[in-house]
Order: C-alpha cells, then sequence, then structure tokens
C-alpha cells in the first residue's frame, strides 16, 4: 500500500458530497452558493488557504478576496507571513 503523501504532481480524483436538495433549499443556497459559502466559512476558520479557499469557489484571487472584503473577513498575514516575505525579497535582490 502507497502511504506516501500527495505530491503536487500527485492529482487526486474528486470527492463527492451529497447535499439534499431540500437542505439546499431551505437555506436558499445552489451548488455554487454552497461551495461558496463553506470556502468563505473555512478560511476565515484558518482551516483553508486563500488559493484553496478560491479554487474551491471556483474564483478568480481577486472575485474571492472581494467576497472576503464585503464580509470584512481579514486576510490572513501576520508577522511570521511578512518575515517570509522580506526574506524573499532580500534574496531576490541578492540575485539581480
Amino acid at each position: 500500500m502507497n502511504t506516501r503523501p500527495p505530491t503536487q504532481e500527485t492529482i487526486l480524483p474528486p470527492v463527492r458530497l451529497d447535499i439534499p436538495q431540500d437542505i439546499l433549499d431551505s437555506a436558499r443556497l445552489n451548488v455554487d452558493d454552497m461551495k461558496l459559502e463553506l470556502a468563505v466559512a473555512l478560511y476565515a476558520q484558518r482551516r483553508l488557504s486563500v488559493g484553496k479557499a478560491r479554487e474551491l469557489a471556483e474564483l478568480s484571487l481577486w472575485e474571492f478576496r472581494q467576497i472576503l472584503a464585503s464580509r470584512k473577513i481579514a486576510p490572513h498575514y501576520d508577522t511570521e507571513d511578512l518575515d517570509e516575505d522580506l526574506e524573499t525579497l532580500r534574496a531576490l535582490g541578492e540575485d539581480l
């Protein structure tokens, strides 16, 4: 049995989630709206990155960020992210 974690080269099949139509109707959502709501909720809980959340919602990064902003959900960016970005910029500066 292969127990290696998936890599970027590994393409995993999609997982199917069955949601009864009456649940969607009660929530006044269609499938695309449900994907968006799930993506926003998982991003807000810091369970998905913005890239993975926008992928789940099937939106561009710009579109997804606009939705987050309209709901007043702040981007996840902390001092560790800043340090990584500064390190990357320094490395790029050395390469020039």
